[in-house]
């Protein structure tokens, strides 16, 4: 397991980068939320932009709590959340029916024959919960869609667990994000944005470690 999880190294240091800015540059990151609030983007643009950018997720590294968050602050916890989850289940949909379509090549391209093992023993014992359980982890989450894909989980199994998980990220970040604005601490909630994933890795270590696939008997 630890094998598996090595790739998410990288995108720790990724997701902990941008805390920089708001440790070293406070005053004038607050400025710019500022000048922000001051004259915000029309929200149907807003809108459109989140959904976008989360629709992408599956492929390119976004920050989705960033993002969650941030369309919370602007559009409101219900507006931030239809955004969100709409964004968060259009790019776990497309990552899977993409998966579904060129799973063998994709597996031949993008995983190596012991991390296939252990992904596969992982998804025998926990089936479609892992989509739940790994949903907010960075990387992991789009793993787990395109792994499902390459295995041929049905559309019943999948969207259900996906749809739910989405929807509970999108609104807790959505509501964080209002609130966040309301009591003008934008830029306190955007740090915790970024830095909740990395422990929610860190967590999901522990976690793995516990309950850790048993190793297949080798054949005398």
């Amino acid at each position: 397991m630890r094998d598996l999880l090595r790739p998410m190294l990288p995108m720790i240091v990724v997701l902990a980068i941008p805390i920089v800015p708001f440790v070293l540059f406070g005053e004038r990151v607050d400025a710019w939320l500022h000048a922000w609030r001051e004259s915000p983007p029309d929200r149907p643009i807003v809108g459109s932009a989140v959904v976008l950018l989360l629709a992408t997720d599956v492929f390119l590294p976004i920050p989705s709590s960033l993002v969650s968050t941030l369309a919370g602050s602007q559009l409101g916890a219900v507006g931030g959340t239809v955004a969100s989850w709409i964004g968060m289940s259009l790019g776990a949909v497309l990552g899977f029916a993409i998966a579904r379509r060129y799973g063998p090549r994709l597996v031949a391209w993008m995983t190596r024959p012991d991390d296939l093992r252990r992904t596969t023993a992982l998804i025998e014992r926990f089936g479609p919960l892992l989509l739940v359980l790994g949903r907010g982890v960075p990387v992991l989450a789009e793993a787990t869609v395109l792994l499902f894909g390459m295995h041929g989980l049905s559309w019943r199994r999948f969207l259900p667990p996906v749809l739910l998980a989405n929807l509970g990220l999108a609104l807790a970040y959505s509501l964080f994000g209002e609130l966040a604005e309301r009591y003008h601490s934008l830029p306190l909630a955007l740090a915790v944005a970024i830095a909740l994933p990395v422990l929610m890795v860190a967590a999901f270590r522990a976690w793995t470690g516990r309950v850790e696939p048993a190793k297949e008997p080798t054949s005398s």
